[in-house]
């Protein structure tokens, strides 16, 4: 159920998002995925990214704050996380290299 929920990238994305916020605060309100997608179409991933234990919500007033829920994920599938994290990465990377509106053929 995991790699099926990673496996959209918007969801792939917001995954990515989080990661790179561990260092920081850890977590990252909604607001801040707005760019990737609409209001209902992000709360429908964020359902999704909860069901499958990849995301928690923590609810503080109006706003919701997500984290990754790491601890939990390689303890049951160790290094999986890692590896799907530098992979987007490489991906971010490879896509901010193009020239604007300059699309590449999947391999």
């Amino acid at each position: 159920m995991v790699l099926d929920c990673l496996s959209d990238p918007i969801r792939l994305a917001i995954v990515y998002q989080l990661a790179q916020q561990e260092g920081v605060s850890s977590e990252l309100c909604c607001g801040d995925f707005n760019g990737l997608a609409g209001k209902s179409n992000l709360a429908y991933h964020f359902a999704k990214l909860r069901e499958c234990g990849l995301m928690q919500t923590r609810v503080a007033g109006t706003n919701r704050f997500m984290r990754l829920r790491r601890e939990d994920l390689d303890a049951r599938f160790p290094g999986l996380l890692d590896a799907v994290i530098k992979s987007a990465a490489k991906d971010a990377e490879r896509l901010q290299l193009l020239p604007e509106g300059e699309v590449v053929a999947a391999d």
